[in-house]
């Protein structure tokens, strides 16, 4: 599998190469039927707050604070592309693959869906003069890529809402050679179209951006950083929404992270809004580590050098532990996922987790979920319920992240509320936090220092 995979990559390069010049310039058990709303949830109403910090604003992406139009997504549609990314994540870390973002296994690809590298977008420049773009980030993935001219729709790039990059236009773009440095060190497949590198990434489901390694100035709010290494995207396969790229921040040298690091030392924080109405933030820098943050060491394996690996050590329900061996988080380890929506647990966790949650919400009314991804379910209506016991996510280092109401109930109608979180196929899966455990928390990065923290009351 792993071999066929690899000449299909290669042999998709190479004919990418010779086609594109160089750029010079359900019903329930029950059956009773669930009304499934499309997000935003509860409300329509953008509540966007001005960010006076040092940073980027982070909008969901099928919220009314987004600027794609007309983009929706449903509960149930979201939590299948979920899977896909686990899917994709679980594969590229089993099979500890040497090449960045390319994963050795072949998923079957389902039209209609996406890899769902994320929810959450943010806006930058690239170019001189800067053109802006709005793309997804993704603590899972390294490469900066951005779709393109002269691709054009058809066979080559997908449908974006901001125009597709010009390098023509840009003063300060420049490709890279295949005997750069840069190229050398990309660890992806790639390949040469008149001495210019090419680069191959290949998602989960199928999808696909080819295109030319490149330089150019990247400007993030204030920032202005040269001779950026991205990718430019010449060819683009799969539904990657209106967004017109990915924001890589994982921990590869070629990651926004290590490019950058020279100015912001490698820290940054993020803070998920709690609702798709709202807005949160993405910083770099000093400005990321505010006051009350408590740090848990950042964990580096060599099955995953990209992704950020922590010690999850136990869970608590209403304020028991549960009965979890510390063992069972130990192997094969846990990473910290800005583009997966639910956090997955070892099966044998997760069953503890469950049994406990469900004691803990004995008054409540069970339901049966219209997504077979959650199996403890209840009528809870679409507003926050106090009586929900807290579900508290125990790290090294005394570190206890509370998960909040959005990150432990998932509102799946109007009326059925679901436990956010959701079981591996054994204990033998990564533990992998999602960002539904993430909301409304400063989540602070600090590669540099070897820890990642957690703090309270983001978003403000």
């Amino acid at each position: 599998m792993a071999t066929n995979t690899y000449f299909f990559l290669t042999f998709s390069l190479f004919s990418f190469l010779c086609n594109f010049p160089v750029i010079l310039g359900a019903k329930s058990d029950n059956h009773r039927l669930l009304r499934v709303r499309p997000l935003p949830l509860p409300t329509e109403a953008c509540s966007s707050k001005e960010y006076k910090g040092r940073g980027l604003k982070i909008v969901h992406r099928y919220g009314p604070c987004s600027p794609f139009d007309g983009e929706k997504a449903t509960p149930i549609q979201i939590l299948q592309q979920d899977q896909s990314r686990v899917n994709w994540l679980q594969a590229r870390l089993t099979h500890n693959s040497s090449r960045l973002d390319v994963q050795d296994t072949t998923l079957p690809a389902r039209p209609g869906e996406s890899l769902n590298t994320g929810n959450y977008i943010v806006t930058v420049g690239f170019g001189t003069p800067k053109t802006d773009m709005t793309i997804v980030f993704d603590t899972g993935s390294s490469l900066t890529w951005i779709q393109c001219q002269p691709c054009n729709g058809g066979d080559g790039c997908y449908k974006q809402q901001d125009p597709i990059f010009n390098p023509a236009e840009s003063s300060s773009y420049l490709q890279l050679s295949c005997d750069s440095a840069e190229c050398s060190q990309l660890s992806l497949p790639t390949g040469c179209s008149s001495s210019t590198c090419a680069y191959l990434i290949t998602y989960g489901d199928g999808s696909q951006s080819l295109g030319f390694l490149s330089r150019d100035t990247l400007t993030l709010s204030s920032d202005i950083f040269t001779n950026f290494q991205f990718g430019c995207a010449q060819q683009s396969r799969g539904l990657f929404g209106k967004t017109a790229g990915l924001l890589g921040l994982g921990r590869r040298p070629v990651s926004l992270v290590s490019q950058t690091a020279t100015k912001f030392g490698r820290v940054f924080s993020y803070c998920l809004p709690s609702v798709p109405s709202s807005t949160g933030y993405l910083t770099f820098g000093a400005d990321a580590i505010k006051p009350g943050i408590k740090f848990t060491p950042l964990i580096t394996k060599s099955n995953g050098p990209s992704f950020y690996f922590l010690n999850l050590i136990g869970i608590n329900v209403g304020g028991q532990a549960v009965a979890i061996p510390t063992s069972t988080f130990e192997s094969p380890g846990t990473i910290i996922d800005s583009g997966t929506v639910i956090s997955r647990l070892p099966s044998s966790a997760y069953a503890a987790l469950r049994s406990a949650f469900r004691q803990a919400m004995s008054k409540y009314t069970p339901a049966t979920s219209p997504i077979s991804l959650f199996d403890t379910c209840y009528e809870l209506g679409g507003a926050e319920d106090p009586g929900v016991p807290k579900v508290v996510l125990r790290f090294e280092g005394d570190v206890d992240v509370n998960a909040g109401y959005s990150g432990t109930i998932r509102q799946v109608s109007e009326t059925v509320g679901c436990l956010a979180f959701a079981a591996n196929d054994g204990d033998g899966d990564f533990t992998i936090i999602g960002n539904s455990q993430q909301l409304t928390l400063d989540v602070v990065y600090d590669v540099a220092g070897g820890r990642l923290g957690f703090g309270p009351g983001g978003c403000r």
